[in-house]
């Protein structure tokens, strides 16, 4: 007879971090949440390789939790749906804002955002968690895909 492993999977506060904006309503409010978050993660410094993040939010936009997904290199990352959602479903969230940083300071989007957040949204879709937008977060600057009418 073959023994098959229990799991529990659990969800985990690791920390807070202070925000100003209670409601996220515009590109502006999901960065100032995306570079508080960032910027505490990382001491106080922008990252010197690409961090790729999410915030969850509830049905009245209210950020109810913030993860780094992943960290990249200099000027890459890997990004998978699967891993992107993981703590979403957890949250119970209703949507999600997902960013990541460019060390070099230029947040004009790569092809290759663009289609992690086509993926992104088409897994949201399936898991009936909505990607409201995909910030990009450069040391002083931001870009908004969603703004730019990208997706």
């Amino acid at each position: 007879m073959k023994e098959v492993s229990i799991y529990k999977v659990q969800l985990m506060k690791a920390g807070t971090v202070p925000i100003e904006n209670k409601v996220v309503s515009s590109a502006e409010d999901a960065q100032n949440v995306c570079r508080s978050f960032l910027l505490h993660e990382y001491g106080g410094l922008f990252p010197d390789r690409e961090v790729f993040g999410a915030v969850w939010l509830n049905t009245k936009n209210e950020p109810v939790g913030l993860e780094i997904v992943s960290v990249g290199s200099l000027n890459a990352g890997i990004v998978h749906p699967r891993e992107t959602f993981k703590s979403g479903i957890l949250h119970n969230a209703a949507s999600l804002i997902v960013f990541h940083n460019h060390p070099s300071g230029n947040t004009t989007p790569s092809n290759e955002d663009v289609q992690v957040t086509k993926r992104l949204v088409e897994a949201g879709n399936i898991l009936g968690i909505d990607l409201l937008d995909h910030i990009i977060l450069g040391e002083y600057g931001y870009t908004s895909l969603k703004g730019l009418g990208l997706f």
